[in-house]
């Protein structure tokens, strides 16, 4: 014991100046990550902010336990809410997992170097692009006058504009086509850095046994990516219910609150338009704990069933 502590000091001591450097990093975690979580508290009281301070207003507030949870759960929004969290992220789940997968196999498969850079900028150009430009950009587009609608008129599809952000039957493909043009080039890079680890001499052992391209893809690609993609999985399975807040305030409207309508804005026009902070806090807690269950239970069928797992 006394050995294992003193090589432990010594370690320290010897890369003190790494350590030194991760104290910015420390800290910054514990004031905006960990310190605000004591503010939880807030979703089990009536917090009256007129009571003074922050601190004193919440430990003056009266304490009303599980309500504002029931409240949530009782009220006429709840099944609305989900319905339209969960309906839109697992579209944009399946959507945000098959189009990275695919640019990667394509880049990766694409000799000619001039055009793969042009489809790489291009592809990772709109992730770097806020959702306030990216919304007008997708407005735009989807106007009644706009692109996508004077192709689908051009082309026989439909005779007349369709409202792609006035009617909320079409709002769930809206914001799951969005995200994945937004996200899909820069998730590739992953899916790219996992396929240069693929050993190279098992792809000239396939072709020298005559597999062809196809082949060569489906038996040894995809199978060298099936643990990247289940660490991913799981990543993406813990922000199922944070489906975002900036494109769906952007792009929502009256006419399309009905589906447009998810668990972040429903938290954000209540605790900050209605100014009932309680009820909003316990909402997002109730989004963070089923998140975590989410991710704990996928990550244990991962492990169980394909011996691929982050914790």
């Amino acid at each position: 014991m006394i050995s294992s502590r003193r090589k432990l000091f010594n370690r320290i001591v010897g890369h003190r100046y790494l350590y030194i450097m991760l104290l910015p990093a420390l800290a910054w975690g514990i004031m905006f990550c960990y310190m605000p979580l004591a503010g939880l508290y807030m979703a089990f009281v009536d917090f009256k902010p007129t009571l003074g301070g922050f601190w004193s207003a919440l430990l003056k507030s009266d304490f009303v336990g599980l309500q504002w949870f029931r409240y949530f759960f009782a009220g006429n929004d709840f099944w609305r809410i989900m319905r339209n969290t969960l309906v839109s992220s697992f579209l944009t789940l399946i959507l945000s997992f098959i189009a990275p997968i695919t640019i990667a196999i394509l880049l990766n498969e694409c000799k000619v170097s001039w055009f793969k850079k042009i489809v790489q900028t291009a592809s990772y150009l709109p992730y770097f692009v806020s959702w306030v430009i990216a919304a007008n950009i997708i407005t735009t587009l989807l106007s009644s006058s706009g692109v996508v609608n004077q192709l689908l008129m051009a082309v026989g599809v439909v005779k007349k504009a369709v409202l792609f952000l006035q009617e909320g039957k079409y709002f769930y493909g809206v914001i799951a086509f969005s995200n994945m043009w937004k996200d899909m080039g820069y998730n590739s890079i992953i899916y790219l850095a996992s396929i240069t680890s693929i050993n190279p001499e098992l792809f000239e052992a396939a072709s020298v046994d005559g597999a062809g391209r196809w082949k060569r893809i489906w038996h040894i690609l995809l199978p060298g990516l099936r643990p990247t993609v289940i660490i991913m999985l799981i990543l993406s399975v813990g922000s199922l219910l944070n489906t975002g807040f900036d494109q769906y305030f952007l792009l929502g409207n009256s006419m399309t609150r009905e589906f447009s309508d998810v668990i972040d804005t429903y938290s954000f026009r209540y605790g900050i338009s209605n100014l009932m902070y309680s009820y909003a806090t316990a909402v997002s807690l109730f989004k963070s704990v089923v998140a975590f269950i989410m991710v704990f239970t996928v990550n244990q069928i991962a492990k169980a069933t394909q011996n691929s797992h982050l914790f």
